[in-house]
């Protein structure tokens, strides 16, 4: 039986503007779905169930005074655990941050808050963002509520398990090489990746600054437009936001297909792509075609070496950025009997494998004599997709693609090759590469009942189009994707 939190946040904003329901029965809805099912699925590091109650209350005597209602307002949502929550604990999945509690909030969370969004909670992540399973917590896996055995991605797999299952209507997560649109796809829910410097960075744990991206998850596109249009605009507090307009995402929803051109991407059918993913996705765009959307062949020529140059960028951006955590200023301490042992110690201490392996990377990256031969090489291949896409995007209006390779797969069945691991994210890094905003939609089943994910990508600040098509795709599809988890409660 379907409860108040399985429904869109589209639906809910209605009912409550309605009074058919209130928000506190929301909230409530979804803190009772958390402890029904969290302790298999451990999406949350912090749940937060007081602080969600007092604000759906705080709303609801807001709501009786008749005054208008944001759009975001009174809806349960969660923040991935890179977030800054003032007074409340942020952890980024590491040992290092265990007891860190940030003295404010960050940008994206302060737009949200002040339309009426419920915090009920902070979720888990693989350690400082750094994975594609959600494995590399220090505080364990996150559990796919498709099949409990299986990850639900990374690096925000406790925010697209938390909506998959109903224990948060929308959430935030962070996107630096797919890590919102990947787990998203896996998961079985919609994931956006916008414009680089759409959304303030203001408050998010750095990991590659030139490449982090604030990212949401919902279960509907009309939802991830909605959740945009809040927290986009400029930030005074980020030098990197964008002074652009922001525009009304939910308008134009409706326009179809008609005439969009829409290019299918040569490189991303070939060896490693399951064979259900590959043939949902190009199910997927005939559905589009059939609804006059003219289809044709796209490439991105230099995309076989995005994997090579953002695992040398990313890495580098990452090892000065973590150079912070040093026992000094905030954080985990481990005594020495020097500042310089108390330093490597706190660090051999408070970091996990993977982010060891990144910043040992990006230091040698970055190291003299080899700076120009790896992360100069890097950047050059950089300007090569971004040249790819501009060219592309003179043919087309948006490209498609699957999201990930493979459907969910078992923990543990990649943990000891980080190679196979990264391969995980080959589609949705150009994208990042290239600043552009892409989205993944739900697109099928694969012959085990795992999720598959449509990926659309658009030029930059071009929104508006992804919007359009993905939700023209999601309406003609008419899925109903519920977890096997819940449906046997």
């Amino acid at each position: 039986m379907t409860e108040l939190c399985d429904r869109t946040g589209t639906e809910l904003s209605a009912a409550l503007r309605d009074g058919e329901i209130s928000a506190v029965a929301l909230a409530e809805s979804a803190i009772a779905r958390r402890e029904a099912f969290d302790d298999r699925v451990a999406a949350f590091l912090t749940p937060t169930p007081e602080v969600a109650l007092e604000r759906a209350e705080a709303f609801d005597t807001y709501l009786a005074t008749g005054a208008p209602q944001s759009g975001v307002a009174g809806m349960p949502l969660a923040l991935k655990d890179v977030f800054t929550t003032k007074g409340i604990r942020t952890t980024c999945g590491s040992k290092i941050l265990d007891d860190y509690v940030p003295p404010y909030d960050a940008s994206a969370w302060t737009r949200l808050s002040g339309g009426g969004s419920v915090l009920v909670g902070k979720t888990n992540c693989d350690e400082f963002a750094m994975g594609s399973s959600n494995e590399n917590s220090a505080f364990g896996p996150v559990h796919n509520p498709w099949a409990l055995e299986t990850v639900p991605g990374g690096s925000s797999g406790g925010s697209a398990a938390a909506v998959a299952s109903g224990m948060a209507v929308w959430a935030l997560g962070t996107d630096t090489g797919g890590s919102v649109r990947q787990p998203a796809s896996l998961s079985g829910v919609v994931g956006l990746k916008p414009t680089y410097g759409r959304i303030s960075r203001y408050g998010l744990i750095a990991f590659a600054s030139s490449l982090d991206t604030v990212g949401t998850f919902t279960r509907s596109v009309r939802d991830a437009a909605t959740l945009l249009g809040v927290m986009a605009g400029k930030d005074r507090h980020d030098a990197t936001s964008l002074d652009a307009d922001v525009p009304d995402y939910a308008q134009g929803l409706e326009a179809g297909v008609q005439g969009l051109r829409i290019g299918v991407l040569a490189e991303a059918f070939g060896e490693g792509v399951e064979p259900d993913v590959a043939a949902s996705v190009h199910a997927g765009v005939d559905r589009l075609a059939g609804l006059g959307a003219e289809v044709g062949e796209a490439s991105l020529p230099h995309a076989e070496y995005a994997l090579s140059a953002y695992y040398l960028i990313a890495p580098s951006e990452a090892s000065s950025n973590l150079a912070r955590y040093d026992g000094v200023r905030y954080g985990l301490r481990v005594d020495g009997d020097d500042s310089i042992e108390m330093m490597f110690r706190t660090r051999g201490a408070g970091f996990g494998p993977e982010v060891k392996r990144r910043i040992m990377l990006g230091t040698y990256a970055l190291s003299a004599g080899y700076y120009e031969a790896y992360y100069g090489q890097a950047q050059k291949v950089r300007t090569l997709i971004l040249q790819d896409y501009a060219a592309a995007f003179e043919r087309f209006d948006v490209l498609v693609s699957p999201t990930s390779p493979t459907t969910a797969f078992p923990i543990g069945a990649k943990a000891d090759d980080p190679l196979a691991m990264y391969l995980n994210d080959i589609f949705t890094i150009p994208a990042n590469l290239g600043g552009v905003p892409a989205i993944s939609v739900p697109c099928g089943l694969d012959a085990n009942g795992l999720p598959i994910g449509l990926q659309l990508t658009a030029p930059a600040l071009e929104e508006s189009t992804l919007f359009r098509a993905a939700h023209t795709l999601e309406s003609d599809l008419g899925l109903d994707l519920r977890p096997p988890l819940l449906a046997a409660a």
